[in-house]
């Protein structure tokens, strides 16, 4: 077969190529028609074409359709439009009307063998002419490669057409002319058992190709748009093809285009060898139709190992751009909304592409996975918050990677959040408010603190030997969130307060970092001591200090509150003064003092005051407390007593309340806590078990 000439590419060019060669068939449908009318028995010279003028030979009649190639040995504009650079005749063409979508658009135009339209279409069984139609075009990718590139880029439509639908408008009498449609084969586990006997002992990438294509069937099974090779008639055939594909897929494509895995866990693509740019285009068809079919399964396992084997292909897709952020985008939806072990599996596959060596993908993957964390977030309550907190934690380790570029982001976010405070100090409306007492904002001081104790632990810093970029965050967003509970100081904002102070204090523990939070934990405490009335008597339940930033009306001034409140401080003043920042040093003494003068005489005054007769409870909470703190305090003394230097030899200080730290563990305070976290923790499977029972109960009503 000769090559294509300008004129006719040009033609190809115009985009009218498909609707010249069906109006060249009603027209030879006509002429056959008239001619068999006549009598006649011999042919009549073709007429010109309407738009001859675009065309170098529009001048030389064509006597016959097998003498109709130039001196050069190249065809006419008048045989290409009839078909005449397939090996077919006219007649093959007119099976083919309607134009198929192609999702892959984006993809390379290195692939031949492996293009979408002819890998996904030329499967053997399929006999109908317009499936021939269809083998043929995928020869002009081998016969004409420049050609058919051309034809991709500026008129998909003769590349992309419906081999099994009929045009309805075509005049043809002749029953000869008509195809018959068959049906499309069924897929069996006997082709699957075929399939997969060459994949594991040749690695066969043809049987690859073939599974593929019967992949694709399964993933757009269920679409009437989308022609596809094989039916799936059994839920067992589609539920092993799907597994098989996905198991399958990564050996094979690591036999035969490795990837390199560095030392830091990062890894490289595929060198473009010649035989990976073969493959290219037929790996990202199959990664385009595994994500479309992650958004269409329902059954947990298959979508659980979909998840899993999806992240193995990542490596050979990091190229395209559109892939990449589809599929994180895919993702990331399963990763805020799915079941757990689901939410952890597309985690998995988030961090397994932010391990590019290429930093803008991870650039796009930091942002967007903070993005959709604090959308999530923005309804909080028993429900969502352990679905929440997983994704603040996962989303941690995904900014932990690289510190440097996760600096950039945490700045920026942690200036947005100093924008809304300044804000809202400035307005001091109740709208402006809102844009600091939220959910959103408070998870977002929580992950930032979170993701600043990971980065910048001790531990980490032993690891890498150095101290991370994000360390000189911690000022600025120790600030933030400081100022955040100065905003509103009255009751109903307690647990704000609260929450912003856990944050804070989980940052201290693990960085070291001293922060002055008993300011701000001692005046709700002898609010709570010391009450300007007498707290209300109410039959509510307690209230959950871990879903609440903001307190209900009924719960205002009332005994259950106080006792909560009291309760939660006191846990909080405890963890912090134990903490290894406070604790650990050899102040801590002369730390205590304020925090123990300010709480001894709030207990004196609530002697006098009638109003604090009914927060007996609350007092004996206080009381234990300092009780234990005094007693830590003498623990310091006695640890520090034989100490032969001085405050000014800071070293030797350091390396002193090093091995004090070590030893914690025996204080006092410290033995404290560990009894109130039992408690707590305790009372917190209670909950969960009436709230399971609950549950119970009204499934069965």
């Amino acid at each position: 077969m000769g090559r294509a000439t300008k004129a006719t590419k040009k033609f190809a060019a115009s985009g009218q190529l498909k609707k010249t060669i069906q109006a060249r068939h009603k027209s030879q449908a006509i002429r056959k028609k008239i001619q068999g009318r006549k009598g006649s028995k011999g042919g009549k010279p073709q007429r010109k074409s309407d738009r001859a003028e675009d065309e170098d030979d529009d001048e030389e009649p064509t006597v016959k359709p097998q003498a109709s190639m130039n001196k050069k040995g190249i065809k006419s504009v008048d045989d290409f439009l009839s078909g005449g650079f397939m090996e077919g005749s006219d007649d093959d063409l007119e099976e083919g009307a309607e134009d198929v979508r192609n999702p892959h658009e984006d993809m390379s135009e290195d692939g031949e063998d492996f293009d979408d339209n002819t890998s996904f279409a030329s499967v053997d069984g399929l006999e109908d002419e317009g499936q021939a139609h269809l083998l043929e075009l995928s020869k002009l990718a081998e016969k004409d490669p420049e050609f058919f590139k051309y034809l991709q880029e500026n008129d998909r439509e003769l590349l992309e057409f419906n081999p099994g639908a009929a045009a309805e408008d075509e005049v043809v009498e002749d029953e000869d002319m008509e195809a018959e449609e068959e049906k499309t084969p069924n897929l069996t586990k006997e082709h699957l058992r075929q399939w997969q006997k060459a994949l594991l002992e040749h690695r066969s990438l043809k049987a690859l190709r073939k599974l593929l294509i019967a992949f694709r069937a399964a993933a757009h099974m269920n679409e009437d748009d989308e022609v596809v090779a094989w039916s799936i008639a059994s839920s067992s055939v589609y539920n092993k093809l799907v597994t098989t594909t996905l198991r399958y897929t990564p050996i094979v494509l690591e036999h035969h285009v490795p990837y390199k895995t560095l030392a830091n866990g990062k890894f490289k693509p595929p060198t473009q060898t010649h035989k990976f740019k073969t493959l290219q285009k037929m790996i990202l068809a199959y990664f385009h139709n595994m994500i479309h079919l992650l958004s269409q399964l329902t059954n947990t396992e298959l979508l659980r190992l979909a998840v899993t084997e999806s992240a193995k292909i990542i490596p050979y897709v990091v190229s395209s751009r559109k892939s990449v952020k589809l599929y994180l985008k895919t993702c990331l939806e399963l990763w805020s909304s799915a079941e757990d072990d689901i939410r952890i599996g597309a985690f998995l596959s988030i961090r397994r592409l932010a391990l590019s060596s290429d930093d803008s993908i991870l650039d796009t993957i930091l942002k967007n996975t903070y993005l959709t964390l604090i959308r999530s977030s923005k309804s909080t309550n028993v429900h969502t918050l352990p679905s929440i907190n997983l994704m603040k934690n996962s989303a941690s380790e995904v900014f932990c990677i690289d510190h440097a570029v996760a600096y950039q982001h945490a700045f920026g976010y942690i200036r947005q959040l100093a924008i809304h405070l300044r804000n809202s100090m400035k307005i001091k409306t109740k709208e402006s408010y809102k844009q600091v007492y939220n959910w959103q904002f408070v998870h977002s001081i929580d992950f930032w603190c979170i993701n600043l104790a990971k980065a910048c632990s001790k531990e980490a810093e032993v690891q890498t030997g150095k101290e991370s970029e994000m360390k000189a965050l911690i000022y600025p967003l120790v600030q933030v969130a400081l100022g955040a509970i100065k905003l509103i100081p009255n009751s109903r904002s307690y647990p704000f307060h609260l929450q912003i102070i856990r944050s804070i204090l989980s940052l201290t523990k693990h960085t070291e970092t001293y922060v002055p939070v008993s300011p701000y934990l001692v005046p709700i405490l002898t609010s709570i001591i010391s009450p300007s009335s007498k707290p209300k008597s109410s039959t509510l339940k307690p209230l959950d200090f871990e879903t609440q930033i903001r307190v209900p009306q009924q719960y205002v001034k009332t005994r259950v509150y106080y006792e909560g409140v009291a309760e939660e401080t006191t846990y909080l003043l405890a963890e912090w003064l134990s903490s290894p920042a406070v604790h650990g040093s050899a102040g801590f003494p002369e730390i205590i003092v304020p925090i123990v003068v300010l709480l001894r005489r709030s207990l004196k005054a609530a002697k006098s005051n009638s109003a604090a007769s009914g927060t007996s409870k609350e007092q004996g909470m206080v009381k234990t407390l300092l009780e234990r703190v005094e007693e830590s305090a003498k623990w310091v003394e006695n640890q520090r007593a034989n100490v032969a230097f001085g405050p000014g030899k800071t070293a030797a200080v350091a390396d002193w309340e090093e091995g004090l730290r070590k030893q914690l563990k025996d204080a006092p305070l410290s033995k404290y806590l560990k009894v109130q976290l039992k408690a707590r923790e305790k009372r917190r499977k209670l909950l969960e078990k009436a709230r399971a029972g609950e549950d119970e109960i009204l499934e069965e009503e």
